[in-house]
């Protein structure tokens, strides 16, 4: 029986300055996903296509690096994040690995607002067969809240920032 996990993460960020560019601002899609993501580990395959090669995680005695390809897709101001695909490298022997990625991004009222649902769907890799099933799921359910709390800090510090500094850049696009 496959192990199952998942995660959510909302977001309900204030921006006081400049807040009413941020629909403008999103539209930036290889801008905002580069402050989103860690740039050093993102490749652009065509336009709102990419590979995100996530930081090598340790699950127990197990070192596994999920390699993703996400699909970006902007939508009346709203900016949506889905993985279509993934390999995990350092399992093994695993071969149905299913992970599914749905986030979004939109400029509210008051400035962004967003949601991320993260689940993973894995056969118990036979190094962890000793371990009870529920133990290993909410061991994955916890590193999954982790790498969404991550992004979660990544969007209230990177891509605030490079909003700010966009700003600057591009005084001229006002909405």
């Amino acid at each position: 029986m496959p192990l199952a996990f998942s995660a959510s993460q909302h977001l309900q960020l204030t921006v006081h300055q400049e807040g009413h560019r941020l629909g403008t601002y999103l539209q930036q899609e290889e801008r905002v996903v580069t402050a989103l993501l860690d740039p050093q580990q993102l490749e652009p395959l065509a336009p709102s296509l990419y590979r995100y090669t996530v930081t090598q995680l340790q699950v127990f005695q197990l070192r596994i690096q999920p390699i993703v390809q996400l699909r970006i897709h902007l939508c009346n101001g709203r900016l949506e994040l889905e993985a279509i695909d993934c390999q995990l490298e350092g399992l093994g022997l695993v071969d149905d690995f299913e992970l599914t990625l749905s986030s979004w991004l939109l400029a509210g009222e008051n400035g962004l607002e967003g949601e991320a649902t993260l689940s993973v769907q894995v056969s118990q890799p036979p190094l962890l067969r000793l371990i009870p099933k529920a133990v290993l799921e909410a061991t994955g359910r916890s590193l999954l809240a982790g790498i969404l709390l991550g992004i979660k800090g990544r969007v209230g510090q990177q891509l605030l920032g490079d909003f700010k500094q966009w700003c600057q850049e591009h005084p001229e696009l006002y909405c």
